[in-house]
């Protein structure tokens, strides 16, 4: 199957470099501003869609090949979850990780200290929720409640755990490997439609050909 950026159209600009001879010479580039999406239809109905969790260093064609058996399909795994930046938006290798921490923490006595406190769940002798777990909390945050079972007040101290810059950290790198692919039932939906969307379309501005515009000259108007 074509790659993605086989199917982004060219555009053609006016030569800025120094090696250029003539006025008129012009560079050809992808039109990187010729973004693919998949229809509001599909993108917005998760019937299309099935869960999947990214697995250790896996990277979008290594999810590719997993799901359609070919790893060019990268690109559909990256707008299945409307993903922009995989330098940030991607869970980040182990190595890439640890190089992450040490930058942004600088020593492991750093890393694991204390990013926030969280609670543990409270709940009264009947089992109702008083307190939900993983609320962001102070260290000494404490509840008190009337028990109708007991018919008494009970108050619920030591009902946080730290969590520290290491487990905040993970947390997110984890939360990104849950992701969303596209059923192989409507791969095809999919691809016709790119084939639909990438081409330019004859009369708009700059066009010349399905597959190529050209920047206006204003040098050889100045």
């Amino acid at each position: 199957m074509p790659t993605y950026f086989r199917q982004v159209p060219d555009f053609e600009y006016v030569s800025r470099t120094a090696d250029t001879k003539n006025i008129s010479e012009y560079r050809t580039v992808k039109n990187l501003f010729k973004r693919g999406k998949l229809r509001d239809d599909i993108f917005g109905d998760l019937t299309f869609f099935t869960k999947y969790q990214i697995v250790g260093d896996d990277r979008p064609d290594n999810v590719a090949f997993e799901v359609y058996g070919d790893e060019t399909l990268d690109w559909l795994i990256l707008l299945s979850n409307n993903i922009l930046n995989v330098q940030t938006e991607w869970p980040l290798s182990q190595d890439s990780f640890q190089n992450f921490l040490n930058n942004k923490y600088g020593s492991d006595e750093n890393i694991f200290g204390v990013h926030h406190y969280e609670t543990i769940q409270v709940t009264d002798s009947l089992g109702t929720i008083i307190v939900p777990a993983k609320l962001i909390v102070d260290s000494n945050y404490s509840v008190e409640f009337y028990d109708s079972n007991l018919g008494a007040y009970v108050t619920k101290t030591n009902i946080t755990v730290p969590i520290t810059n290491y487990d905040y950290e993970s947390k997110i790198e984890n939360d990104k490997r849950n992701i969303f692919v596209l059923k192989g039932t409507y791969l095809n939906l999919v691809l016709n439609d790119m084939d639909e969307i990438m081409p330019y379309k004859e009369g708009s501005t700059q066009y010349v050909s399905e597959n190529l515009k050209r920047a206006e000259n204003i040098r050889l108007y100045s």
